[in-house]
């Protein structure tokens, strides 16, 4: 087999964040306070969260549609990364993280960009869908329960513009995506949407080993 991904060690993935990562103090601060949590593990890694910031650069985003907020951590990046007009609608079923993380938002300066929604995140999306909000967004994030993640997709799909991205978390699952014992719902949910994106010829794609593996989707049609 030829060249592949590195594994990290902790010394080298200690190196990776001391010469790459650009962390505002605000955000800092949300993620040591999150670390502390007993479910510290749903946060995104810092490098991810930076890098899925990048791309919003990149793509110039003005439009973000957020599915499972959590504490809000890449929330914030998103915001610091968006111009004084771009908006992010974040989605969660449960509002003591998001509100957890909002005086962090403030610290910042993105609040004013964050439109957070307490709902189940169907729900949320189809009362969206219902509002003209298809082909609107520029970048969709689903980072939610994994049961759901071909759902949250399909209608991605729609909501996306044409050459806008949707970046799906989790996609390798601590690994136990190629555990055949492991048929858990969570398992099954995020092969499906594996598979699913794959053979989507709707999409441009690639899934990357960074954090528990990022897959970014392109609509192209």
């Amino acid at each position: 087999m030829g060249k592949r991904t590195l594994n990290l060690t902790d010394e080298l993935y200690n190196y990776l964040l001391s010469v790459s990562l650009k962390e505002p103090q605000p955000a800092q601060k949300l993620r040591e306070e999150t670390n502390r949590m007993l479910l510290s593990a749903m946060q995104s890694p810092p490098e991810e969260s930076q890098f899925i910031a990048l791309l919003l650069k990149w793509i110039g985003a003005k439009r973000v549609l957020e599915i499972g907020t959590f504490t809000g951590y890449t929330t914030l990046l998103m915001g610091l990364a968006m111009p004084s007009n771009g908006r992010i609608i974040t989605c969660d079923i449960d509002d003591r993280w998001p509100n957890m993380g909002r005086r962090f938002w403030e610290e910042a300066g993105v609040d004013c960009k964050i439109d957070f929604r307490l709902a189940p995140a169907l729900e949320t999306m189809d009362n969206l869908l219902s509002r003209d909000y298809a082909n609107y967004f520029d970048f969709i994030f689903i980072d939610a329960d994994k049961e759901n993640y071909c759902n949250y997709y399909e209608r991605a799909i729609r909501m996306v513009r044409p050459g806008g991205m949707i970046g799906v978390d989790n996609v390798l699952w601590g690994g136990s995506v190629i555990n055949v014992q492991n048929q858990g719902p969570d398992t099954r949910g995020i092969r499906e949407i594996n598979k699913r994106i794959y053979q989507d010829d709707r999409v441009s794609m690639s899934m990357l080993p960074i954090g528990d593996g990022l897959t970014i989707a392109i609509r192209e049609i």
